[in-house]
């Protein structure tokens, strides 16, 4: 009996330390992509992903397609009609791992103001 309720303890600890996308909560992921957004983002966008920013405009609402085109590669999904005509972004390809946690974050109804 105890090696039972110890085998869940501790797959009940394993599946609450994982960082992998597929266990984090939305709210966990969202806070995470938050994260990642006030680390690279806001020195073009604002800090509000809602409102323009300097540089590149409001995010808030971002696809995961739009993301992915954007940020890895500096182009824009096919069919879709840039909010400015401009090349200035670089690709940051280092946060390709963290897209998903960034789409989760500007999906968020806070980030869409």
């Amino acid at each position: 009996m105890h090696r039972k309720l110890a085998g869940l303890v501790l797959a009940a600890l394993a599946a609450a330390c994982s960082s992998g996308e597929e266990n984090d909560p939305p709210a966990q992921l969202a806070k995470r992509g938050e994260q990642v957004y006030l680390s690279n983002c806001t020195a073009c966008h604002a800090h509000d992903p809602g409102q323009p920013g300097p540089l590149g405009p409001a995010v808030a609402g971002a696809s995961l397609e739009l993301l992915e085109a954007k940020v890895l590669r500096n182009t824009y999904p096919p069919g879709y009609t840039p909010k400015r005509d401009s090349q200035a972004m670089i690709p940051l390809v280092h946060l390709a791992p963290e897209l998903p946690a960034l789409a989760a974050y500007l999906s968020e109804p806070g980030a869409q103001r």
